[in-house]
């Protein structure tokens, strides 16, 4: 089965380490020149020029001229999709932090209880 082109949708464009990582870069909500995040992920210039234009493609990321530069600014409603479908999974965490919290709690009240033993022998 053929591999969906990277510009189909938000999912296949940011299924790609480095292109998350430019989101990671854009996330501040400023406006970013190439060379902004070029050395800011000390990758060469083609290589992220290449990854913000899939991310330009499916709407992650809008771009402006000012003056021979071009600004790049994350537009993170187009990342919505990809929060919804994350978030029907979220039960699962959940339920492991409310275990993990739980577990916490009766390890905590076993020392308390412990403590309490002691001081009542020593006394």
């Amino acid at each position: 089965m053929a591999r969906a082109a990277t510009t189909t949708d938000v999912f296949n464009a940011i299924a790609e380490p480095r292109r998350r990582e430019i989101i990671a870069v854009l996330v501040d909500g400023r406006e970013h020149a190439v060379g902004e995040v070029v050395s800011t992920l000390r990758l060469p210039q083609p290589t992220v020029s290449k990854h913000l234009s899939v991310l330009r493609k499916v709407g992650i990321v809008t771009v402006s001229k000012r003056g021979q530069l071009r600004m790049y600014r994350l537009n993170p409603k187009e990342l919505k999709p990809v929060h919804d479908w994350v978030k029907t999974y979220e039960r699962f965490w959940t339920h492991q932090i409310d275990k993990v919290k739980e577990r916490a709690e009766q390890k905590m009240m076993q020392r308390i209880v412990r403590e309490n033993q002691s001081t009542e022998r020593e006394e």
